[in-house]
């Protein structure tokens, strides 16, 4: 089957993200627009991903659970897992190496996790925008031990992406797949960097505000949605691929 995916979602959670950004409205949009498959990943924090997934369920619609981490040198990254026990593992990695600095919600905006019913539950109060203690590399190898999924996000930004901070993609760079911006296509990108040929290539929406949800997707050829399918879609492996390369 093709299921229509888009990957880099972020929730009321993330200071960034509009306030209208609750786990309902999330689920209802995506909806709306006829997406089959979300991500989602907030600033170094994956407390929404569970009620998200539950809520979307009821909509038949596959939450990949995961957050967007922010390394040492500044670059941004996508991280998935496959169930609870992994996502538990890693937001203690997340929770220990986050920096003991404080949110200031009237400069960062708020960080707050909420119910199903849009009250609030929890304040995040140290600054989920800040890089974590961890370089690009650790952090490759801690995902990969939990067998999860590691893409560089928006790489073809000029903030907060490994083109921007480091300059190049490392030879050795063991990524899963490279994620571009709503402002690309795969196909654009690729013809003007040939270094990346090898790599599959995902085009999200990196979705601040409801209206955001689903301006970009990628299309996946797999058998169901599933963690396991998304990760073979995205590696290539037993026929399942990306549709949009």
């Amino acid at each position: 089957m093709l299921l229509k995916a888009d990957l880099h979602i972020h929730t009321v959670l993330s200071p960034c993200g509009d306030l209208d950004m609750s786990p309902v409205r999330i689920v209802e949009e995506a909806e709306k627009k006829g997406l089959d498959i979300i991500g989602i990943t907030d600033h170094n924090t994956t407390r929404h991903c569970r009620l998200i997934s539950e809520l979307a369920n009821d909509k038949g619609i596959f939450v990949m659970q995961g957050a967007e981490v922010t390394t040492k040198e500044e670059v941004h990254f996508l991280a998935f897992f496959e169930n609870n026990d992994t996502l538990n593992k890693f937001q203690e990695f997340l929770d220990e190496n986050l920096p003991e600095i404080m949110n200031d919600p009237s400069k960062f905006g708020y960080q707050v996790e909420v119910d199903r019913d849009e009250m609030i539950i929890y304040e995040e109060k140290k600054l989920l925008l800040n890089a974590i203690k961890k370089s690009i590399s650790e952090l490759e190898i801690f995902v990969h031990s939990l067998k999860g999924l590691f893409i560089p996000a928006h790489i073809d930004r000029k903030k907060n992406s490994i083109y921007s901070q480091l300059g190049f993609i490392p030879s050795d760079f063991n990524a899963d797949a490279l994620e571009i911006s709503r402002a690309n296509s795969p196909e654009v990108f690729k013809s003007l960097h040939p270094e990346v040929k090898g790599f599959s290539v995902v085009r999200n929406s990196d979705a601040h505000r409801l209206e955001d949800i689903g301006a970009a997707s990628t299309m996946l050829q797999v058998e169901k949605p599933s963690f396991s399918e998304v990760f073979m879609a995205i590696k290539g492996l037993k026929g399942r691929k990306l549709i949009t390369e």
